[in-house]
């Protein structure tokens, strides 16, 4: 009986901790976010119906206590390369942590922000599609 009591106990703290996870407000502002461009290629002289979109590849860090600002992928899919360091991701009002060699996919209907929580800085190598 005991077991059933501690096990009704960490249920709700754990719903507790996912409800209040989800009732963040999303930043409006990045925080602690250094950009490096890696490269671009002009997607519309290698393939037809992608002219003025490039291929771009960015090197970004985020410092302890940093956050990226809420924002979506509506006409910019990514794929977003965790190197090292330690992540949350809000999406959906969840609460997802990723950490180095993790893969972030981020199509059309993603919108989402980061924090990193941790005392190290995370770095992301991002690539996607991109219309300046």
């Amino acid at each position: 009986m005991r077991y059933l009591q501690v096990g009704s106990v960490l249920a709700v703290a754990v719903a507790t901790i996912g409800v209040a996870l989800s009732q963040q407000t999303p930043p409006t502002e990045n925080k602690g976010v250094a950009v490096k461009p890696v490269g671009s290629i002009d997607l519309g002289p290698e393939i037809d119906g992608m002219s003025g979109r490039q291929l771009r590849m960015r090197y970004i860090t985020l410092a302890p206590g940093g956050q990226f600002a809420v924002h979506n992928h509506k006409d910019r899919p990514t794929l977003e390369y965790i190197v090292s360091g330690t992540v949350i991701e809000y999406r959906d009002g969840v609460a997802k942590e990723y950490k180095g060699g993790d893969v972030v996919l981020a199509d059309k209907n993603t919108t989402h922000w980061w924090e990193n929580k941790g005392s190290e800085v995370v770095v992301f190598l991002p690539v996607d599609v991109f219309k300046p």
